[in-house]
């Protein structure tokens, strides 16, 4: 399962205000991408995380093996108490993009393009 933010702003009521929209994609078991599900939300804690798992295993999700995501808060709670056996794997980009921030530019320059 990988979950993909997409943060936006929106003018409600004469106030713009920051959300999120999480696109929430599985691969079946013959390797096909399927959209689970599309949530707007205001804001991330494990108490909405779980909110959104358990509705994901109420309408028939059986499993998850391994989620992929860039440490959204709450979700590694959340993941362990609706799919014990579950794996959490942070996105391999962000980890490279954040660990990246520590390396001067003199040096970014040697380094391989991924």
């Amino acid at each position: 399962m990988y979950i993909y933010a997409v943060h936006f702003s929106v003018r409600d009521s004469g106030v713009v205000k920051k959300r999120a929209a999480y696109i929430v994609l599985g691969l079946n078991k013959d390797g096909l991408k399927e959209i689970l599900g599309l949530y707007v939300g205001d804001s991330e804690s494990s108490k909405y995380w779980l909110s959104i798992f358990n509705e994901l295993k109420n309408r028939g999700l059986k499993d998850i093996i391994i989620l992929c995501a860039d440490g959204l808060t709450g979700i590694k709670e959340s993941i362990n108490v609706a799919f014990p056996k579950a794996e959490y794997q942070r996105c391999i980009v962000h980890q490279v993009r954040n660990t990246l921030k520590y390396v001067s530019y003199k040096e970014k320059r040697n380094l391989p393009k991924i």
